[in-house]
């Protein structure tokens, strides 16, 4: 009989986060409706907004009819359970195979328990950051708004709550439009992560020998990659240069189109824009920033930061459709030596 192994307790990983995440900032009913009913609203809104300035191609039903989803904190928790579970199937296929007819025990009976309760913990933790995302491992795709979120940040920087909440709609939007205006794009992200995997070397005996180098390799050249970076495969070092590339691309994207979206339609948008910019740079607190760095979310700050400036040089010198060209297919989708020299990706897919 051939025992399956199992990477993650789904279970235990969502009653963890459930059980450790705060909730929302107090609201009445009639301040929760009119919160859910702006969202909606706003995300609708925005389609015409980010299409306009975007000049990116109608692909279909997606662009006119979102699937729009506002939700609390452990409504996000449970969504994104779902999305980990869809995207580490592939290793849980590797690791079936590589362990076929050898029941678990020990601490490898243990194992999923204990993943379960570390992701349970990072979902808590993410739980009350994320504002929003376009969720691409399910299809279709949703567009997933954290009402309570929303209104705890635009509470703390004190900005005008409806520009605010339409704010974060043009950033979110951007995300949706990318996708559904270029058929390609998901199944690519997918199958990097899948390549990835494929990469992934699952004896023991050689993760703790590039352990042992990866360490030395630290203390005798000085190397600043994290170590996560260095024990990685050859072929999984490749696979991360393009999907941090890509994933800047996105990330940068989103950011120019709500600065260049926002001052039309959100009047207070340069005050946001300042304080959303400083709280997105500190963090809330000296463990709050350790957290980050652990977690690779000072690393999606700075995808934000290069994407955009990749962005916004390749539009001014070769204007909107010239940049849109970077949509054409995989292979004009930026490297990420490209992300910080835009001039290069620019002699390399323009005419």
């Amino acid at each position: 009989m051939t025992a399956r192994a199992q990477l993650v307790d789904w279970q235990l990983a969502v009653a963890t986060a459930e059980r450790l995440v705060r909730p929302g900032p107090p609201t009445s009913p009639g301040e929760a409706a009119a919160t859910v009913a702006d969202l909606r609203r706003y995300a609708v809104e925005s389609r015409e907004h980010v299409a306009e300035f975007t000049r990116m191609a109608n692909q279909g039903s997606i662009l006119t009819e979102p699937q729009v989803l506002i939700v609390d904190r452990p409504g996000w928790i449970r969504a994104n359970a779902e999305g980990f579970r869809i995207v580490t199937e592939p290793l849980a296929r590797k690791l079936n195979e590589k362990r076929e007819g050898v029941p678990p025990s020990g601490l490898a009976a243990l194992g999923p328990k204990a993943t379960g309760l570390e992701l349970g913990t990072l979902l808590a933790y993410l739980g009350h950051r994320i504002l929003g995302q376009y969720e691409i491992f399910q299809e279709p795709g949703r567009l997933l708004l954290v009402a309570p979120n929303i209104v705890s940040v635009e509470r703390e920087l004190q900005v005008k709550p409806e520009d605010f909440r339409l704010w974060v709609c043009l950033h979110e939007e951007t995300h949706r439009t990318q996708f559904a205006a270029v058929p390609w794009l998901r199944a690519h992200i997918l199958g990097e992560i899948e390549a990835f995997i494929a990469g992934m070397d699952t004896d023991p005996g050689a993760l703790a020998k590039r352990l042992r180098e990866a360490g030395q390799k630290r203390r005798e050249t000085g190397e600043k990659r994290p170590l996560t970076e260095l024990v990685q495969t050859p072929q999984q070092l490749a696979v991360l240069d393009r999907m941090v590339a890509v994933m800047s691309l996105l990330e940068g994207h989103a950011d120019v189109v709500m600065d260049g979206v926002g001052p039309r339609v959100v009047p207070s948008v340069a005050d946001i824009r300042r304080k959303f910019g400083q709280r997105r740079a500190k963090g809330a607190s000296r463990i709050d920033a350790l957290v980050r760095r652990m977690i690779g979310m000072d690393a999606k700050i700075r995808q934000y930061r290069d994407g955009a400036r990749f962005v916004n040089a390749v539009v001014e010198q070769a204007g909107m459709s010239g940049f849109n060209r970077v949509w054409t297919s995989p292979n004009t989708l930026p490297t990420r030596a490209e992300i910080a020299d835009p001039g290069a990706w620019l002699t390399r897919v323009r005419p």
